[in-house]
């Protein structure tokens, strides 16, 4: 179990977790070790352009929403640099990225769920 798997679980728990991921495929959206803040999202309302911690194929990643498929309940994740993850059903998505060093996040308000 990976850092992201134990912050996925929080996030699923309706915690609003902050960490530092590492890692440089979302520069310039997010540096290696830049503080990020996560909370639980309804996943029916993300869009294109959000930022999700969602787990897909077995790995959990917090990722851009590349493509929203409603009709289905998915939404497809890929990295900041054109590499697509792939699709997941909305049960896998778990928060939404609200703040990156200190920062909001734009279009995120009404996308957090309370537990």
């Amino acid at each position: 179990m990976g850092v992201l798997d134990g912050v996925a679980a929080r996030v699923a728990a309706g915690a609003t977790v902050s960490f530092r991921p590492a890692g440089n495929s979302m520069v310039p959206l997010i540096h290696s070790r830049d503080l990020v803040t996560v909370a639980p999202v309804d996943p029916a309302r993300v869009e294109i352009g959000d930022i999700v911690l969602a787990r897909v194929a077995g790995a959990v990643y917090l990722h851009l929403v590349s493509a929203v498929d409603a009709a289905n309940g998915r939404v497809q994740i890929g990295n900041n640099r054109g590499r697509v993850n792939g699709w997941t059903n909305h049960a896998r998505v778990y928060g939404i990225c609200v703040a990156v060093a200190g920062r909001g996040r734009p279009r995120t308000a009404g996308k957090t769920r309370t537990p």
